[in-house]
């Protein structure tokens, strides 16, 4: 409130004390019946009279309101200099202070501890035999090793439930159970079978299933690259047992072939063929490429074809009927034998490589900190005394403080969150401060 305004008020307020103007009688001696009227003369004088005083009085009336004005305004500004110096919570402008429903993509390394190459590879003792049979969970670490969870799992699939033996009072096959599995949950209802563009209509799946705490929202596009070794050609008939790798060191990289194709939409979300590539090369002959089989990154899967890992790396996949074949425990190996090979590219391992996506939503807390606002400290190490003396000697005059935290509060003063600064910021008399604080959904 300023003074013109606090003046104006005070002018519309009753004015006590003032006799108002009135006609004064005059004493008579006319006849009854007849009208005299006052003189001209004493009309003048009586207006006069008035006029002056109105005028005093509204000249005592503006001096008094200009008096009251000042006061009220120094009280005013004293109160709001004693709140600023001695103020503890600020209100947020919802308008100027807060941005809310700001979204960005957040990618970063699947595997454990945000690592986006996995060279280590291991199985876990506890599982079953039975539940080998359908699928193996892979760790970064070995199992009895503080840290080491499971990064992907591996299984085998058959439409007709080949490679795998029956079990259950059903006499359902591990095999065809798998591929019944991902077909109702990545087919649409009318497909009956898994179609790549590599071999067409297949049977014979391999399934690359990553942990969906690792995904996060979904699999990061054109940033995996899977490393595969050929199989030897004397590979058991039960992967379980001693299945070994080729000598070659040659190591089949796929990755998906989103640089040079839009996806499908299908009611499992998008979809890309898996192709023969790197990630720092790109698709190899993008104009014809070898295709492997279908990633869909909303479920944080790879689907591969089983034709083509036989045709093209040797897997030898046993197919045989009511056979005990195991066969994810080859792609396994296929996957752990290609970190014992060397990249000539970037002097390291072949690494199974991939990342995360997701869409994270944020509100931005905008903290605006005046010049004469928090430059006074409660901690009770910053005055001494009885009096409350400010300690340093240095302070006194110019205090300042140094902002670590800041403290989001509800409007019944109750913490609710609290934002760290990288290193303390100096605060006085001297200095502003803005500081973003973000709050990620």
């Amino acid at each position: 409130m300023n003074t013109s305004t606090v003046i104006n008020q005070l002018k519309n307020q009753p004015r006590h004390g003032i006799t108002p103007s009135r006609t004064i009688p005059l004493v008579s001696t006319r006849t009854p019946g007849t009208n005299i009227g006052l003189p001209a003369a004493a009309t003048q004088l009586l207006q006069t009279a008035t006029a002056n005083t109105t005028a005093a009085v509204n000249d005592q009336v503006q001096q008094l309101a200009q008096q009251l004005a000042d006061q009220m305004v120094a009280d005013m500004q004293q109160s709001q200099m004693l709140t600023r110096n001695g103020r503890v919570f600020t209100k947020f402008d919802t308008v100027n202070d807060i941005v809310s429903n700001q979204t960005e993509v957040v990618t970063g390394g699947l595997w454990s501890d945000n690592v986006a190459s996995l060279t280590t590879y291991f199985t876990s003792s506890v599982a079953t035999t039975s539940q080998r049979r359908y699928y193996i969970d892979v760790l970064q670490a070995d199992p009895a090793a503080d840290g080491s969870v499971t990064q992907f799992s591996l299984a085998y699939g058959n439409a007709l439930g080949s490679g795998s033996d029956s079990q259950g009072t059903l006499q359902d096959s591990p095999s065809k159970a798998i591929y019944s599995q991902y077909r109702q949950l990545l087919l649409n209802a009318t497909d009956t079978r898994f179609t790549t563009a590599g071999s067409g209509s297949t049977d014979s799946i391999y399934v690359v299933n990553f942990k969906r705490n690792r995904v996060k929202e979904k699999l990061d596009v054109g940033n995996f690259e899977l490393p595969l070794r050929q199989i030897s050609g004397s590979r058991p008939l039960n992967a379980t047992g001693s299945v070994a790798v080729s000598s070659s060191t040659i190591i089949t990289t796929l990755i998906d072939d989103s640089s040079i194709s839009q996806g499908t939409q299908v009611g499992a979300g998008m979809v890309y063929n898996i192709v023969s590539g790197s990630l720092n090369s790109g698709v190899f002959n993008p104009t014809a490429p070898v295709y492997y089989g279908l990633v869909y990154p909303d479920y944080g899967t790879l689907i591969l074809d089983g034709k083509m890992l036989d045709q093209q790396l040797k897997f030898q996949t046993n197919t045989g009927s009511s056979s005990e074949g195991n066969n994810h425990f080859a792609l396994f190996h296929s996957i752990s034998g290609s970190a014992l090979v060397t990249s000539s590219a970037t002097s390291d391992p072949f690494g199974f490589q991939a990342r995360n996506s997701e869409k994270v939503t944020s509100t931005h807390y905008f903290v605006r900190i005046k010049n004469a606002e928090y430059n006074f400290s409660n901690n009770p190490s910053y005055v001494s005394g009885s009096v409350g003396q400010i300690s340093q000697a240095t302070f006194i005059g110019d205090p300042k403080t140094y902002i670590t935290t800041v403290g989001l509060y509800n409007d019944r003063q109750e913490l609710l969150g609290v934002a760290k600064l990288s290193q303390p910021l100096l605060k006085s008399f001297q200095r502003e401060a803005l500081i973003r604080v973000k709050l990620d959904f």
